[in-house]
């Protein structure tokens, strides 16, 4: 991996280019305070933004750390080439119309080829770049305005959107950005590249990755497995759309999958908390910089109002984050600060009777803290300092300063409105210790991201390969591939003269079923009729069905759950591993998890008591538990197949998979894979 060092703290800086976005630059550096050399780089000598520039890269006193390439995408060429020659430590690279263009334009993917040609071992970002801005060291390589300022320590924020990153460095939340960095194209240097060398800097609390796509699956297995070692958060923001092959997809698995799910399964997977929209992703930073992973789910709620005590818990609902109720200290305490007025609960309302009495607001934030909680909520919205005389509220920041130095526990001041926290006093709260939470929907959700236990480390994902023309297996055929990896399925002949569907019947035992083979969903194509129990039955069946082959099967007796068990090939992020229910449930309760294959025992395990249909699975209402065993076994064999086959496979599908309490048996299978 290229060294990103003189790039990313550069001493010296040459900016290329004589436009605008060059003079943003100067103005952006000028801005965090940069006090190394920097030149304007331009053949005329001209002034940019007060500086004459030099006349060519020759001229430059010294060695040049950083570049910044604001010229056309041809002649980028040609300065990466010089720069490279001249050993710069590395460039961005602003222009456009590289492989990003390359719908529009057959020559972009071959510039960008050249491009990458030219740098050889000299890093580049891009192109179609911003750049970055380094506020630790005080240096930006940065064609615009940007919000940041100098920084001790704080979090890294890498995104493949220059304009969400101007953004995000505008945030008034209190979140100090160590860097800002975009990586544009990514054509030589990759977003992984990046994240894992900033890994290395003890000043990066905390590493945000706004994602379009992954690209190199095993640069991203790296990335997560020294952030895991080093303990440091990695929270990501996923956007876009996986390139999944949906339009021949054939099985219900496919459309559960969806096109997302397969970078669902990988982030979960690799550790990496994702966050669901913009103020999440900074609140969930936010917090990770102060205090890393959560200790656990619990938390508690203290506020002096009723309505907000409610909406705590009421917001919290479909999180993973519980209120345990008060333990016996936690009771003694709080009614000694609180006195007997107070209705004692979790979330706690303590009315407004110490409003004001920062010495007593101390007294029962210190009690509302435990060992046993991950983190204490401090509910309280500061009045518009424009509008109202703030002054009263300065108790609230007083004694949750005190509160958290008196027990060491973590607390959080919380307002319900993330407008009514403003950014001096959350600034201060977390120069002393305590979290500053910007609106109360958004920090339950950050909560519940660093709350929520991370997969174990995991082997690395089947790589997906190439795209390829695939067909399907008849149900027989596809069957009997999956027994040949452990699959159980039942008893079953198929006949092309149907007249000898009814001996075939008796053969194989009643009842059965009768199904047309080569149909991929038999039932609305008059492919199936079910519970036939003598040959009279099977033979009056056999002259109704659709044309084609039939298969006899016998039917699976005693069961007591139906699942699905599904693999798509995701060309963007592997082979994805559908659970959920089965037989006619899949469409109505749309109930499934997935994984990426191979996905241990233990793990399959954990997401099936995830689903909807685990009580079922573990015994419900009088009924026997299913043979949980042969279940995991079945869900094996298929794994089994798919990393056997993986060069042709496409998708895989048992639905249902009938499970007993003795066993767990395919009652119909697909396989669509390359011939």
């Amino acid at each position: 991996m290229r060294d990103l060092t003189r790039l990313l703290k550069p001493k010296s800086i040459a900016v290329i280019g004589g436009g605008a976005w060059c003079a943003s630059i100067i103005s952006a550096a000028e801005q965090i305070g940069f006090d190394g050399v920097l030149h304007p780089v331009h053949p005329s000598g001209k002034q940019i933004a007060g500086r004459k520039s030099l006349p060519s890269l020759e001229a430059f006193p010294g060695p040049i750390d950083a570049a910044f390439i604001g010229v056309n995408r041809h002649a980028t060429l040609e300065v990466v080439a010089q720069l490279r020659s001249l050993k710069a430590g590395g460039a961005t690279c602003f222009a456009s119309g590289f492989s990003e263009a390359a719908a529009e334009d057959s020559a972009a993917q071959d510039l960008q080829a050249q491009l990458i040609k030219a740098a050889g071992d000299m890093p580049i970002l891009g192109p179609n770049c911003y750049g970055f801005v380094n506020a630790f060291d005080g240096c930006a390589i940065w064609p615009d305005q940007h919000g940041c300022r100098r920084v001790d320590k704080g979090v890294a924020i890498l995104t493949q959107s220059s304009n969400i990153a101007i953004n995000l460095t505008m945030q008034n939340r209190g979140l100090p950005i160590g860097y800002m960095l975009t990586c544009g194209n990514q054509a030589q240097t990759s977003q992984t590249d990046i994240a894992l060398q900033l890994l290395d800097d003890a000043r990066v609390t905390a590493i945000g990755l706004h994602i379009e796509g992954f690209g190199n699956l095993r640069g991203w297995e790296t990335l997560a497995e020294k952030a895991r070692s080093k303990g440091i958060a990695l929270i990501a923001l996923k956007s876009g759309v996986s390139q999944q092959a949906q339009a021949a997809a054939v099985s219900h698995t496919a459309s559960l999958t969806g096109s997302d799910t397969g970078a669902d399964a990988f982030l979960h997977r690799l550790g990496i908390r994702r966050a669901r929209s913009l103020p999440v992703f900074l609140e969930a930073l936010k917090l990770a910089h102060q205090f890393g992973h959560l200790s656990s789910n619990r938390i508690a709620s203290i506020s002096c109002s009723g309505g907000e005590a409610a909406l705590a818990a009421d917001t919290a609902q479909g999180t993973g984050l519980v209120f345990p109720p008060l333990n016996p200290r936690q009771v003694k305490d709080l009614g000694a600060a609180l006195g007997p007025m107070v209705a004692l609960a979790n979330p706690l309302d303590y009315h407004t009777y110490i409003w004001r009495n920062p010495a007593a607001m101390t007294q029962a934030w210190a009690a509302m803290a435990d060992d046993d909680i991950a983190m204490t909520l401090l509910i309280s919205d500061y009045p518009r300092a424009d509008l109202c005389d703030a002054s009263d509220w300065e108790c609230v920041t007083q004694a949750a300063i005190e509160a958290t130095r008196r027990t060491g526990r973590p607390y959080a001041v919380v307002a319900s409105l993330a407008e009514l926290l403003p950014e001096h006093t959350a600034k201060t709260l977390m120069d002393h210790g305590v979290g500053a939470i910007h609106g109360l929907d958004h920090g339950l959700d950050a909560l519940d991201l660093l709350s929520r236990p991370m997969a174990p480390p995991a082997d690395p994902v089947l790589l997906p390969g190439s795209d390829r023309d695939a067909g399907l297996l008849d149900e027989q055929s596809a069957k009997l591939a999956l027994a040949a990896c452990g699959l159980k399925i039942p008893k079953s002949v198929a006949v092309t003269d149907r007249s000898t569907a009814g001996p075939a019947a008796a053969e194989v035992g009643f009842p059965v079923a009768l199904k047309t083979l080569g149909l991929a969903h038999k039932t609305g194509a008059n492919g199936l009729a079910l519970g036939l129990t003598t040959p009279a039955e099977v033979e009056a069946a056999a002259q109704s069905l659709a044309d084609g082959p039939l298969l006899v099967e016998r039917m699976v007796a005693g069961s007591l759950v139906e699942v699905l068990v599904g693999v798509t090939r995701d060309p963007a992020h592997g082979f994805v591993l559908t659970l959920g229910a089965g037989g006619t449930m899949t469409e109505v309760l749309r109930d499934r998890a997935s994984l990426l294959i191979p996905a241990s025992r233990k793990e399959v395990k954990a997401r099936l008591m995830g689903l909807k249909i685990a009580p079922l699975l573990k015994g419900f209402r009088g009924k026997p538990p299913v043979n949980l065993d042969a279940l995991l076994d079945s869900i094996d064999a298929v794994q089994a197949y798919v990393l056997a086959n993986a060069e042709q496979v496409e998708e895989v599908e048992i639905n249902p998979l009938i499970c007993t309490q003795e066993a767990a048996i395919a009652a119909d299978a697909l396989i669509r894979k390359a011939q």
